[in-house]
């Protein structure tokens, strides 16, 4: 065989007979496959309907059990906007697993296709050799989902048991917890279907952090509904940026602390622009870092479009638990 060892990296969401065909591939030219599945630890949504388990189990449902044995599956968490962590995370999980059982030094590649931007990972690895494939019949795993939530119907580019396992998937509740934000987010954005253009958002997130602790809310509307947050919403025609954030931090949180001191315990902007960071559309946030002082934590209470809002430990925000891009924001601003 070529390789010892050749890497697929994907988000799978879902799998379907374009990644199965990689994976042969891939099985034909080395010994070991290594699987990572990007997107790991994310709630559900209608870009990310499957855990990290669910897509394994799907993608492993497609070959024998000595296939199997040979293909080693992990999660890879995001990092929408420190791509290096990414690639460092990337070869870390890589490094777990080729050790030092083989004698010689083991030959390792990357495969997949360059289909467009969001494939720009496979030029980041120069210490591992490139397997180019070729697009398996223009696939869209986007295609796939609208389907599958919009209609109920599966595609005819799914292995036949992937096929039966996601016909069992629409009985289980969280089929319909995806499936009512897809129609939600479908009506949502028919209002803006004559529109000369593709319509543009203005957000803005205030990151609220007190003595190793973060101010979040709880959504209670959809989309995210239930999902911690970060609290924001959106520019009004008639105000600034900073004046914005302010405005939207005092609505959701009732937080006991003066406007003035607020704005003035402002350290830090970043804008956030990920393109597909919110189901609504294209959406660019503005977020401010808001460093309060003191040994109590201001008292809070949820308002406005937040259920509730309280004070978390850095050490217990979840990405999973967290609304879009929010958990990648906090990471940007506060490491």
């Amino acid at each position: 065989m070529r390789y010892d060892y050749l890497i697929f990296i994907g988000r799978f969401q879902p799998f379907h007979t374009g990644h199965e065909s990689v994976i042969r591939k891939a099985l034909q030219l080395s010994d070991k496959v290594i699987v990572l599945v990007g997107s790991a630890y994310q709630p559900r949504t209608i870009r990310n309907p499957w855990d990290f388990n669910e897509r394994e189990s799907l993608m492993r449902s497609a070959f024998s059990d000595e296939e199997n044995r040979r293909i080693l599956a992990f999660p890879l968490l995001d990092y929408t906007y420190n791509d290096q962590l990414w690639i460092k995370s990337v070869q870390q999980l890589v490094a777990g697993v080729v050790h030092s059982k083989i004698a010689s030094k083991p030959k390792i590649g990357l495969i997949g296709h360059q289909k467009d931007n969001t494939s720009d990972y496979l030029t980041q690895f120069p210490q591992w050799e490139r397997e180019e494939v070729e697009n398996y019949n223009n696939i869209s795993s986007t295609d796939i989902r609208e389907l599958y939530f919009d209609k109920g119907e599966l595609s005819n580019v799914l292995n036949t048991n992937v096929s039966i396992a996601l016909e069992k998937f629409k009985s289980t509740k969280a089929y319909e917890q995806v499936q009512n934000e897809f129609h939600f987010i479908k009506k949502y954005k028919s209002a803006w279907d004559n529109a000369p253009y593709t319509p543009m958002f203005i957000t803005v997130d205030a990151v609220v952090v007190q003595s190793g602790h973060i101010l979040l809310i709880e959504r209670k509307a959809q989309p995210g509904r239930g999902l911690m947050a970060l609290p924001g919403g959106f520019l009004d025609a008639n105000e600034t940026l900073k004046s914005a954030v302010i405005r939207e931090l005092r609505e959701e949180t009732r937080i006991k602390v003066p406007a003035p001191v607020l704005a003035g315990s402002i350290t830090k902007t970043q804008v956030f622009d990920d393109p597909y960071r919110s189901a609504r559309g294209r959406t660019v946030t503005h977020a401010y870092l808001i460093e309060l002082k003191g040994d109590k934590l201001p008292k809070v209470k949820g308002g406005d479009d937040a259920a509730k809002a309280f004070w978390v430990p850095f050490a217990e925000v979840k990405p999973e638990m967290m609304f879009e891009d929010h958990f990648h924001i906090i990471q940007a601003m506060v490491g």
